[in-house]
């Protein structure tokens, strides 16, 4: 599966964004997607995950300001981000892999496929 990621931009803290990862392949249906960040010299961290069922997990530094959801028809991931705050600047890549295992969502080795980056900054 090949993987294009879109939607970032530059906001002010508080305000929302929507991401999108638009995935090739008729297999989609049955990864694992996610999305990761990195922000300026630190290492790749977990943001975010949904099964081929919908099934979710999150990073406790998101839970209750973005959501994860996928629309197998079109075979795209998104991730809604409210309450951006100046902390979640990063590059967010989405990833996609096979099978659901919820204790290793967070491992970005685990996936197979990762697409190129959409950077996103939060002014204060």
């Amino acid at each position: 599966v090949q993987l294009q990621a879109s939607g970032g931009g530059l906001v002010q803290a508080g305000d929302s964004l929507r991401l999108s990862c638009a995935a090739s392949g008729r297999t989609f249906s049955t990864y694992t997607m996610a999305w990761f960040r990195q922000a300026p010299g630190k290492e790749r961290d977990f943001v975010a995950a949904i099964s081929w069922s919908s099934v979710t997990r999150y990073a406790d530094s998101v839970k209750g300001r973005f959501i994860i959801s996928r629309d197998n028809a079109k075979n795209t991931v998104y991730l809604q981000m409210d309450s951006l705050k100046p902390e979640d600047t990063a590059v967010y890549y989405c990833a996609a892999r096979r099978g659901w295992s919820a204790p290793t969502v967070f491992r970005s080795y685990e996936y197979d496929a990762w697409g190129q980056g959409t950077l996103v900054t939060v002014s204060s």
